[in-house]
């Protein structure tokens, strides 16, 4: 996966990061950071790109929840949705300006935030302030962070492609090792029922 998107963002450059931010993106960022650090990228449109996707996609997800946000949480059957939306509400209730300038940053809730807060009280300007400081907080770290840490990363990207075959090796014979495990137990429970059925059709 990782490797895929490197590729793409050495292909496509700017548009893909653009288009992988407005969805979500903080491993595609860090990568385009190290890119940066290539030689590949220039950092500062790589942070620019980033904000401008994470930004115009959030306010989109807000925009969409103050339009049909109501409506679409109250229909969906979806259990796990209505949960994260229901602790998103709690967050913004309890913490309120910090919870939407760190939405970003927690896990499990980051894609469901800014629709679920269109759906809430908040005033869409002030949503809108925030946001924008947020998502430039959040291009700026995440992608000087890929290129700080991009010596590191070379070498994690290393290792992937190093271990990727041991790893799938050992997929394989855990997997032979089930099957075999299996086929054993069915050939000595064969008999077992075999005898079995012999015995309760004897009078």
């Amino acid at each position: 996966m990782i490797e895929t998107l490197e590729g793409f963002l050495r292909d496509y450059g700017y548009i893909v990061l653009f288009v992988g931010t407005f969805l979500e993106g903080e491993t595609m960022v860090l990568i385009a950071g190290y890119l940066a650090k290539a030689g590949v990228l220039d950092l500062n449109w790589v942070i620019l790109s980033s904000f401008a996707g994470t930004y115009l996609g959030d306010q989109t997800a807000f925009f969409i929840g103050r339009r049909w946000g109501h409506l679409l949480i109250k229909r969906t059957s979806s259990e796990s949705w209505k949960r994260r939306t229901e602790r998103v509400m709690y967050l913004l209730d309890r913490y309120n300006t910090w919870f939407i300038m760190g939405f970003r940053f927690i896990y499990g809730v980051r894609n469901v935030t800014p629709f679920a807060l269109g759906a809430s009280p908040i005033a869409a300007i002030r949503f809108m302030l925030l946001n924008c400081l947020a998502a430039f907080i959040w291009a700026t770290s995440f992608g000087y962070g890929g290129y700080i840490f991009g010596h590191a990363m070379e070498g994690f990207l290393a290792d992937i492609k190093h271990y990727q075959f041991y790893f799938f090796g050992g997929v394989g014979v855990v997997l032979i090792g089930i099957w075999a495990r299996k086929r054993f137990f069915k050939r000595e429970a064969a008999p077992a029922v075999m005898e079995e059925r012999a015995e309760n059709s004897v009078p």
